[in-house]
């Protein structure tokens, strides 16, 4: 199991690398292809609308095949995508090509979480969740700065190969060490839409919608708020962007533990205590050390909610988890585009560059109210049903198929998470 998990966390470092490393390197590539730099921001926006499109497109279509390889086809077009962009000959096709390259996105973390899940023992899902994301996580810290310095030094084509041997080693090491995976008894399209009828689930979504939309409210703006506030050389931003992966890594396994432990109460303190690091950031960003701090905190605070969340969707429709997992991609966006336009909003009104920080301290607490109000739902509605308690108002899961074949192959029944400590 651990060496499956790193596979699709190889894959996942290479994805983060390819979506965050494109901001960094568009004056590169506005010099090359002869655009202005606004101009090749679209490309950003056009893999922002792959994954949009793909998430739940490309899983819907893929409902009725084994885990195993959609995963192995899931990479390996995201592979094809980065080589597509990295032989581009002009800003248009590159343009095609960045929207191809986020058509898997939302597909793959989907697939993978829940894959990831099906891998673990019961207790240890959100855990299993988390090792894959870390390598998103880990592509902050060490994906982004070096692609960005290696594509100012030979190119960012050079960057785009680079990531597309990353991939290629991602989608060999899924083929070669996840097991396999079979679909769901019940696969398909109408199955899979079948849990959006879930009230709880779509509280689950709107959690991430707002809340994480505070994150991003303050991530969009963090360089001119490092800059003209907190007076950190351009240059130095690099580094404190490394910093705010460190805080995302961190944030992460400590996320994975939290909700593996108290899932309900997890997703509710990240919020509040998203809010109100954002909210303080406001103050501390006047001061270089505070502000470093305070850039640590928000990023493990911000991404120690992923796995809780994506844990938290997949246990609302653990009926048929794939499509609303690959949802919660989607929701991730939508909190991106509306945190940096409502932080935007804040810039333009004249209210200065410690207003974005707040406003999403503001979204972050409105994330947090509606994890407490859905969780006092559910605990309403198990009590009313007479179920008896459950984990967080969750009733625990049935062994995964490939659980029960081990606990078959031991023949004591006994799990192998105990067999092995």
């Amino acid at each position: 199991m651990p060496l499956a998990l790193v596979a699709l966390a190889v894959t996942a470092f290479a994805i983060g690398t390819t979506e965050f490393a494109a901001m960094g390197l568009l004056p590169q590539v506005a010099d090359d292809l002869h655009v202005s730099i606004p101009q090749a921001g679209w490309l950003i926006s056009a893999y922002a609308i792959g994954v949009v499109i793909g998430a739940p497109l490309l899983t819907a279509a893929a409902a009725r095949i084994p885990r195993k390889t959609v995963l192995i086809g899931l990479a390996g077009l995201f592979t094809v995508g980065n080589l597509l962009c990295a032989v581009a000959p002009n800003f248009w096709l590159l343009a095609v090509a960045r929207l191809i390259t986020g058509l898997p996105h939302g597909a793959f973390f989907g697939a993978g979480a829940v894959a990831a899940a099906e891998l673990a023992a019961p207790h240890l899902r959100a855990r299993a969740v988390s090792v894959m994301f870390s390598g998103l996580t880990i592509a902050n810290v060490v994906g982004v700065p070096a692609a960005t310095l290696l594509g100012q030094h030979l190119g960012w084509r050079a960057t785009m190969l680079v990531v597309v041997a990353i991939g290629a080693a991602g989608t060999l090491a899924i083929a070669r060490l996840v097991p396999h995976l079979p679909a769901p008894e019940k696969a398909g399209l109408r199955h899979e839409l079948s849990v959006f009828r879930s009230g709880q689930l779509w509280l689950a979504l709107a959690t991430v919608v707002f809340g994480c939309g505070g994150f991003f409210a303050c991530y969009s703006y963090i360089t001119p708020l490092l800059t003209d506030v907190a007076g950190f050389a351009t240059g130095s931003v690099t580094l404190m962007l490394a910093l705010f992966g460190v805080g995302m890594t961190i944030g992460n396994v400590i996320g994975g533990y939290a909700a593996d432990r108290a899932l309900r109460p997890s997703v509710c303190a990240f919020f509040v205590l998203l809010a109100l690091t954002l909210a303080a950031f406001s103050v501390t960003a006047h001061h270089k050390w505070s502000a470093a701090v305070t850039v640590l905190l928000i990023g493990l605070f911000g991404f120690a909610i992923v796995p809780a969340v994506q844990t938290l969707v997949m246990q609302k429709a653990r009926n048929a988890p794939t499509l609303a997992s690959a949802t919660v991609q989607g929701a991730f966006n939508l909190a991106n585009a509306q945190g940096a336009f409502f932080g935007g909003l804040a810039v333009d009104a004249g209210l200065g560059w410690t207003a974005p920080p707040v406003v999403g301290g503001v979204l972050a607490a409105i994330g947090a109210l509606i994890a407490v109000l859905a969780w006092a739902a559910d605990r309403r509605r198990t009590a009313a049903d007479g179920s008896g308690p459950a984990h967080d108002g969750i009733p625990a899961q049935a062994p995964s198929q490939s659980q029960s074949q081990a606990q078959a192959q031991d023949g004591s029944g006994t799990p192998a998470a105990e067999l092995h400590g």
